[in-house]
C-alpha cells in the first residue's frame, strides 16, 4: 500500500494551481536569500573598486581585506589602501558588550518573570486577580512609548553610558514573560509541590528545585527568544550609551562604523563584514537551537 501511495506521488499529473505554488516558494525563497548573498559578496570586495561595477554579481576584486579590517588585523596602509574606514573598529569590545546586555538582561527578565509567574499561579493574596488584570494591560502598551519615559528616569538616576542604565529597565519586568510562564504552571500538578511543602520546603525551595526543572522547557524558549531579542535591539542602546565604546553594543557599532568612515566614501565592505560577524552568534543559535525555536515561536504565538 505505501508503494501504491509512493507511486501516486511521482505520476501526480502537471496543473497550474501546483506550478504556481512552486513559483511562489521560488521567489520567496529568492527574496529572502539574496540580502544574505549580497552582503557575503560586499564583504567579500575590494571596497575601492565596488563603485566601478556595482551590480556584479560576483565580489568585486575579490578580497578578505574587510574582515581583517573589521578583527583589528590589517594595518592602517592596507586599510586605505582598499579605501576601507581607518578610524578603527574594535569589534571584540562591541562583541563583548552585547553578549553582556544581552545575557545578563535576558537571564534577569527570565528569573523575575518566573517569581512573578509563580506568585500568581500559586500563591493565595487578596487583589491577586486584579494585579495580574493590570498587568496583562502592559501586553497592550506598544514597548516604543516606554522609551522615553525609562530614558528620563535612567537618566534622572545618572546611569547613562552604564550597564546598569542598559539592562535595568528590560531586566525587571515582562508581562508576556508573566503570562506565558503562568500558564505552564497553572498546568502543573500540586500534588508533588504539597508534598515537599508537608516535608518542611519553603515556598523558594518549591519554586527553584521543583517549579522550575518541571518548566525547564518554557524557560529555555523564553531565554532563547529574550537573548535574540536583545541582540538585535537597537533603540535603547541608542539612547542610553550616548558617548564612548565602553557599553556601546555591536547593533550600535555597526552604525558608528558606517558614520565614521573617510570624508571619501562609505567602508561598505567593512561593513558587511562586521554585519556578518555581528550574525554569527545568532547563526549558531539558529543551529543549535532551531527547532525549539520554531516549536516555542508555534506555540507562544509570537512573530
Amino acid at each position: 500500500m505505501a508503494t501504491t501511495h509512493i507511486e501516486r506521488r511521482k505520476h501526480r499529473p502537471f496543473s497550474i494551481g501546483r506550478a504556481a505554488g512552486w513559483t511562489y516558494l521560488g521567489i520567496v525563497l529568492v527574496v529572502t536569500v539574496f540580502p544574505f548573498y549580497w552582503i557575503l559578496r560586499t564583504a567579500l570586495s575590494n571596497n575601492k573598486a565596488l563603485a566601478t561595477d556595482p551590480s556584479s554579481l560576483l565580489p568585486v576584486d575579490f578580497t578578505v581585506e574587510a574582515f581583517r579590517r573589521v578583527l583589528g588585523i590589517a594595518t592602517l596602509a592596507e586599510a586605505q589602501a582598499q579605501g576601507g574606514n581607518v578610524a578603527g573598529f574594535d569589534i571584540g569590545i562591541y562583541m563583548r558588550n552585547s553578549v553582556i546586555y544581552a545575557g545578563v538582561s535576558t537571564v534577569l527578565v527570565v528569573l523575575f518573570s518566573a517569581l512573578a509567574a509563580y506568585a500568581f499561579s500559586r500563591l493565595e493574596w487578596r487583589g491577586r486577580n486584579l494585579v495580574f488584570g493590570v498587568l496583562m494591560v502592559a501586553l497592550m502598551v506598544p514597548g516604543i512609548m516606554t522609551l522615553l519615559p525609562n530614558f528620563v528616569f535612567i537618566k534622572q538616576l545618572g546611569l547613562v553610558n552604564t550597564f546598569a542604565g542598559l539592562i535595568l529597565p528590560g531586566a525587571l519586568f515582562s508581562a508576556f514573560n508573566i503570562f506565558f510562564l503562568r500558564q505552564f504552571f497553572l498546568g502543573i500538578s500540586r500534588e508533588v509541590e504539597e508534598a515537599a511543602i508537608i516535608d518542611g520546603a519553603g515556598r523558594l525551595r518549591v519554586m527553584f528545585r521543583i517549579i522550575m526543572p518541571m518548566a525547564q522547557g518554557p524557560i529555555v524558549t523564553l531565554l532563547i527568544l529574550g537573548f535574540i531579542g536583545a541582540w538585535n535591539d537597537y533603540f535603547w542602546p541608542l539612547l542610553v550609551s550616548t558617548s564612548g565604546d565602553e557599553v556601546r553594543p555591536l547593533t550600535l557599532a555597526l552604525a558608528v562604523f558606517r558614520q565614521s568612515a573617510p570624508g571619501t566614501a562609505t567602508d561598505w565592505a567593512g561593513l558587511m563584514a562586521a554585519a556578518l560577524i555581528a550574525a554569527v552568534p545568532m547563526f549558531l543559535i539558529f543551529m543549535i537551537f532551531g527547532r525549539r525555536i520554531v516549536n516555542s515561536i508555534g506555540f507562544s504565538g509570537v512573530r
